[in-house]
């Protein structure tokens, strides 16, 4: 089992006191600025509002599921207070996730909180699509610039299985509701899994084009115990593209959206393929970004067990974000230089669940 997240006063001085190996020139802060030892500049936080979501789908959450009780999970109101501390060290792009952040109640309103904090440019939210077709004209007039919804298959029975409680029209009214509120740059997630949906990554590229959205295929990363091992269902990039290009010329790309998808141009289309591959290319090197999950600890690295509680110091010093702002600048610390998914498929070294930290 993977240790206690470290409190802030309990982090080794060995992992805190640093020097960047490059400066951070572009940070509206010379001092504090959220750059870890290994010079990358943090600029995009995704935070987890809920670790709760009304999917389960089974490459994330074992079947029965336990959750987190209120009281350990941050209040709406200590979420906007972290993400503002954050945009004041700099950060840029914040992702609202969860679990489904959508099923948290009042999630509009946080939102729109976000949305005018000086300094952000971009709101974006990952979601299952299942609280689109009632939300997404409100997500669009709270400010919320982008959606990435998760999308695994377009068979309504196999949708049912890889969820296990979930209704593939629902997410496709979602998927209508978003577009017509004005959605235009929408993007579809979905993660590769041998046997289980690589067989309709042609058809779902083909789905994207139809739509005029972008599509990321994303390798299965190896977090917690799901109740089978993940190695039999791997499917890697490479194979991916050599699948849609029976279909589709695929030319590269230098566009990003600021996260760890590398992108190709399918010509003639308005669609964006994007790939995420921990496994088989490592993004580490120019990772800018951290989680902090729905019980408001922050993880510096999906692919690592280390982080620093966060939620003591907001309930200990409500009016004061100093003590807070000087544990995330120290968090930095322990942000690891990389992950080793590609050697713990069967063992991994998380073993909490992609939901606990947020997607």
């Amino acid at each position: 089992m993977p240790d206690e997240p470290l409190t802030p006063e309990t982090v080794p001085d060995s992992l805190v006191d640093f020097s960047p190996s490059t400066p951070s020139v572009a940070s509206r802060h010379a001092e504090g600025t959220l750059v870890d030892k290994y010079g990358r500049h943090v600029t995009y936080i995704r935070l987890s509002i809920t670790d709760r979501c009304d999917f389960r789908c089974s490459y994330c959450m074992a079947e029965e599921m336990t959750f987190l009780p209120r009281a350990q999970v941050l209040t709406l109101e200590e979420c906007l207070r972290v993400a503002g501390v954050f945009v004041g060290l700099g950060v840029t792009k914040l992702r609202v996730t969860g679990g489904e952040p959508l099923v948290r109640h009042n999630a509009v309103w946080l939102l729109e909180q976000l949305a005018d904090l000086p300094g952000l440019k971009e709101l974006v939210i990952t979601t299952n699509g299942s609280q689109l077709e009632r939300f997404a004209p409100a997500l669009r007039a709270a400010g919320v610039k982008r959606l990435n919804i998760s999308l695994d298959t377009l068979r309504p029975d196999r949708f049912r299985e890889i969820t296990r409680v979930g209704d593939l029209a629902k997410v496709m009214r979602g998927i209508d509701a978003a577009q017509k509120a004005g959605f235009g740059r929408l993007k579809i997630n979905t993660v590769m899994m041998r046997g289980g949906n690589d067989d309709e990554l042609v058809d779902l590229a083909q789905f994207a084009v139809d739509r005029g959205i972008d599509i990321a295929f994303i390798e299965e990363m190896p977090l917690g115990d799901i109740g089978h091992p993940r190695q039999a269902s791997y499917f890697s990039s490479e194979e991916a593209m050599t699948r849609l290009q029976t279909r589709f010329a695929l030319l590269p790309s230098t566009e990003t959206t600021g996260g760890p998808a590398r992108y190709w141009r399918l010509p003639g289309t308005a669609t964006r393929v994007g790939f995420i591959a921990p496994h088989s290319h490592n993004f580490c090197n120019t990772c800018n970004r951290v989680r902090i999950s729905a019980r408001g600890d922050l993880y510096p690295c999906l692919g690592n067990n280390d982080a620093v509680r966060l939620m003591p110091l907001l309930r200990a010093h409500p009016t004061d974000d100093g003590p807070l702002r000087a544990a995330i600048v120290r968090g930095m610390g322990i942000k690891a230089q990389g992950h080793e998914f590609s050697r713990r498929m069967d063992a991994p070294q998380v073993v909490r669940f992609m939901s606990m930290t947020g997607g």
